[in-house]
């Protein structure tokens, strides 16, 4: 079984709450905040859901809540994950947005959702100039380390994604339908390659289609799982102007590429500049900005990962046991070293060398430079 720290009982609570109609997430994490566990909840009958606000038309499913078999089909396939609000491994950025999930089903390593990430967004009808400039940006911050979160849309998220896995980068796809529904469809063999690369994420039941009023709630997920959200070209009306509020009210940087002032697409981007979003020229712009967020990051997830996995921990020698730590940590010196160099040196992918220098970073081995540069401590 997939949730070896969850018991069936449980478990069946989760898929039956999940699956409910017209249950909100924010219901739910009420839900779970007032009673011990899912289970309990669901067990607690409509008088305690009535005032907790859940819809009285979940009722019936509540009640008698289907066995969950195509839910459980899905997740007892190799990296399938159902990451729960509240468990150890949910992403503590995300946790900290306004109205995060109750859960995400995950397509992919888990473990990517809490690598510092930036999210990069844009039209689906973008100019060559702007999907050029996905790709570059999207491939520069691969290099530096950072993952590369979108949305799996055409245009400019299909070349951030595109763009950070030739990089050899992780990049995380949030989609706005069922983990098990890939759209737009022609991007199926994209998704696959995230999913072995990084990670597909959904908060919508399996088999839910696209429809409209699903993107914006995705679009949610995606500025709150990033440290900052580029915006590359949005139109006035542009979807992509959601995600760049969504970042806003989470607290996060909003960053802008300019553009033309024929430009139609680069009306949102100036609009955005306007309302105070940070004008880039360069990836390192970027990188220079989030350098310092990314080190705070790494400080907070210390402690969560301590408690998470005790075993982790260890001294500079137990991670020399392991052939790829040994190489990496020969490979680093007390003067910076950029990511792609290290990569170079080790014969080691970006995706894996942020994962083990984050790991480094968390144990006191390794410190974090501006411009996504990694150094051994003193």
């Amino acid at each position: 079984m997939p949730l070896p720290d969850l018991p069936d009982r449980e478990l069946t609570a989760w898929l039956a709450l999940l699956a409910a109609p017209r249950l909100s997430a924010r219901a739910l994490r009420d839900g779970l905040a007032r009673h011990r566990d899912a289970a309990t909840l669901l067990s607690a009958g409509p008088t305690a859901w009535r005032a907790l606000g859940i819809d009285p038309a979940n009722d019936e499913h509540l009640l008698k809540p289907p066995p969950g078999i195509t839910q459980r089909r899905w997740l007892e396939a190799p990296a399938h994950h159902l990451v729960r609000f509240g468990s150890a491994d949910y992403p503590p950025l995300l946790a900290r947005a306004p109205d995060p999930p109750a859960a995400l089903w995950v397509d992919g390593d888990p473990t990517v959702l809490w690598l510092p990430q930036l999210a990069i967004v844009g039209s689906r009808s973008a100019t060559s100039g702007g999907l050029a400039h996905a790709r570059d940006f999207a491939a520069t911050f691969a290099r530096g380390g950072l993952t590369v979160t979108s949305g799996l849309a055409e245009g400019v998220d299909a070349a951030a994604h595109e763009a950070t896995l030739a990089a050899g980068g992780t990049t995380i796809a949030v989609f706005g339908t069922g983990i098990d529904q890939v759209f737009p469809r022609r991007h199926a063999d994209l998704a696959a390659r995230i999913a072995g690369q990084g990670a597909l994420v959904s908060e919508f039941p399996l088999g839910t289609d696209g429809l409209p009023p699903h993107f914006p709630r995705r679009n949610r997920i995606i500025a709150g799982l990033s440290l900052g959200t580029l915006v590359v070209e949005a139109g006035l009306r542009s979807g992509t102007l959601i995600t760049a509020r969504c970042a806003s009210e989470a607290g996060r940087e909003v960053f802008a590429i300019p553009g033309s002032i024929h430009n139609p697409l680069a009306r949102g981007c100036h609009r955005l500049i306007r309302d105070g979003a940070k004008l880039v020229e360069s990836a390192q712009d970027v990188l220079d900005e989030l350098a310092p967020l990314a080190q705070e990051l790494g400080a907070e997830l210390a402690g969560a990962l301590a408690a998470h996995d005790a075993t982790e921990a260890g001294a500079p020698a137990s991670r020399r046991d392991d052939p790829d730590y040994a190489r990496l940590l020969d490979a680093l010196g007390h003067d910076p070293q950029a990511v792609d160099v290290l990569a170079a040196r080790t014969g080691l992918t970006v995706a894996a060398l942020s994962s083990m220098l984050l790991m480094l970073e968390l144990e006191g081995i390794v410190a974090a430079q501006p411009g996504g540069y990694y150094a051994l401590c003193p």
